[in-house]
């Protein structure tokens, strides 16, 4: 027999106490930390033997983590559930508002009377002031002529150039329509 192939009985059994404590150790931490749950989970599931002779560690590290995983699906769903909330009542909600309000400003305004819109549209009030002055109403009768003669002659036909060195003002002023 050789000096390390001997093992005193009193150290044997202190050995296997520590390691009962270790185990004992697991099971109470694994029940609250995923973590080493997770890791005690891998170590069992490499030794069948101790899977076997630990199983109720194996069924309490499986537990612990299927409750790890539904607590942070229920965590995901407050979270989900309180972004919502506060996106409506802060962020659409006032968007809403705003809307809604400027909707039933427009509806208002299309209620009011036919003056009292003319009043808030300037542009209105200066082309009635334009169309009752002389001066305006004599050129407005006058374009309106030079526009029906334009309608009734067709321009001269000018000559088509392609080199624009042979286009000289004159042809330039007859396609446009001038003398």
């Amino acid at each position: 027999m050789t000096v390390h192939s001997f093992r005193s009985p009193a150290h044997r059994p202190s050995v296997q106490t520590e390691e009962e404590r270790a185990w004992v150790s697991f099971y109470r931490r694994a029940r609250h930390d995923p973590a080493i749950a997770a890791e005690v989970l891998a170590q069992l599931d490499l030794d069948p033997e101790t899977k076997r002779v630990h199983l109720a560690l194996y069924l309490t590290c499986r537990e612990s983590l299927r409750l790890a995983e539904a607590r942070t699906a229920r965590d995901a769903r407050i979270g989900w559930c309180a972004r919502w909330i506060v996106r409506t009542l802060f962020v659409d909600g006032p968007g809403a508002v705003r809307r809604t309000l400027v909707r039933a400003g427009d509806t208002a305004l299309a209620c009011l009377p036919a003056d009292a819109v003319d009043a808030r549209e300037p542009a209105k009030a200066k082309v009635r002031r334009l169309s009752a002055d002389p001066g305006m109403r004599a050129a407005k009768s006058s374009f309106r002529a030079q526009a029906a003669d334009a309608r009734v002659t067709p321009p001269e036909a000018a000559p088509v150039h392609t080199d624009p060195a042979q286009t000289t003002a004159a042809t330039v002023v007859r396609a446009v329509g001038g003398a």
